[in-house]
């Protein structure tokens, strides 16, 4: 099961640095809207973004977790 506070450490320690929110959208902690702040997102696309922090959690999404909305900044984008 994956709670926010989880999905919270997991980004926080696999992109030291990073500014984390997590939205669990259902009440069922399978469906989260996760905003990251990072400096590792620099020079890359959205889809690329996307794909680092999917990448976090290997099989668990689109299993455990169910649904993963994300919105990915770097630290100058997001003030």
């Amino acid at each position: 099961m994956f709670t926010p506070e989880k999905i919270k450490l997991i980004v926080e320690e696999r992109m030291p640095g990073s500014r984390v929110q997590v939205k669990d959208l259902t009440g069922t902690q399978d469906h989260y809207e996760l905003t990251v702040v990072s400096k590792d997102f620099q020079g890359k696309g959205l889809v690329e973004r996307h794909r680092m922090v999917y990448g976090l959690f290997g099989s668990a999404v689109g299993a455990e977790i169910h649904a993963l909305s994300v919105k990915a900044y770097t630290p100058e984008e997001f003030k």
